[in-house]
């Protein structure tokens, strides 16, 4: 089979494990810029997956697509990093505060501008919001069939993938048709690391406003592969009516940070007899049993 043209769609997040009071604003949206940034967990599943698709089909390559603030660059460098050939940017004010529905407009805007695809990967959803929807929008919008709750691509077939699906009662194996979107589990396999020859390689990979606003003066290499496509709402087809703020009906009203503490508590002793009691304990109390 020839090589696959496969695109990961990939978010840098804000880490909810440190949600203080900041973390929103008043306009009903997070605040991200008082939080940590990481890469979205489950999109590192997807990559993974994309790139065994890529060990798997000699020749085939993989793009990311993220969109976000500039610093969402780290993203695609991080894919890079790790085996991937290219990536996106979708950058610009208009798509700020987009909920699922914008989101997913604005991206499948974006794949129709990079129009060569067989496979569209992504994590089944963000840490920020736990909709899971982005996905699923992005394969409606395209048109194309989709795959939901994947942990792992078994085979590729001439014009299909097997795909094995974790449910919640148990395991199914489904053939979906290229070209399809696939949204990936955090049961999928991790990601493999940093390869070191990737780092070295594309460490000075920038977009074309990383490279304005650095402090420091920059030498361009000339190296086609070191430069990070960044696409404005102007680079792709959009209804600008859909983007952001005005294209999102979802508002959030508030953010809490919920933290479970215990109520009571009982100290056992650490003998046989202790453990005993606890288990006859737990047992009429049906904890147990």
């Amino acid at each position: 089979m020839k090589g696959l043209k496969i695109i990961v769609l990939a978010k840098q997040v804000p880490d909810t494990r440190n949600v203080g009071k900041d973390a929103m604003k008043a306009d009903g949206t997070v605040n991200r810029a008082a939080l940590p940034a990481i890469f979205n967990p489950e999109d590192l599943n997807a990559l993974e997956q994309a790139l065994r698709l890529k060990d798997s089909n000699p020749g085939s390559t993989v793009t990311l697509l993220t969109m976000g603030p500039g610093r969402a660059a780290e993203i695609i460098r991080e894919g890079l990093y790790r085996g991937a050939d290219s990536g996106y940017l979708l950058t610009d004010r208009a798509f700020a505060g987009a909920d699922t529905l914008a989101t997913s407009y604005a991206i499948s805007c974006a794949v129709r501008k990079i129009k060569d695809f067989d496979v569209i990967v992504a994590g089944r959803q963000a840490i920020d919001g736990d909709t899971a929807q982005v996905g699923p929008q992005v394969a409606e919008k395209i048109g194309i069939p989709q795959v939901t709750y994947a942990e792992e691509i078994l085979e590729t077939k001439k014009s299909s993938l097997v795909i094995k699906r974790r449910l919640e009662n148990g395991v199914e194996t489904v053939e979906a048709p290229l070209p399809c979107v696939i949204t990936v589990n955090g049961s999928a396999p991790d990601c493999r690391p940093r390869n070191a020859k990737a780092v070295m390689k594309f460490k000075h990979a920038r977009t074309a406003t990383e490279r304005q606003d650095a402090a420091e003066d920059y030498i361009d290499l000339g190296r086609a592969y070191l430069d990070i496509a960044e696409w404005s709402v102007n680079d792709i087809e959009t209804d600008v009516e859909q983007l952001g703020l005005n294209g999102s009906p979802t508002k959030v009203k508030k953010i809490e940070n919920v933290v479970f503490q215990a109520k009571e508590a009982k100290v056992i002793n650490g003998d046989d007899s202790g453990i005993d009691e606890l288990m006859k304990e737990l047992i009429s109390n049906h904890t147990l049993g």
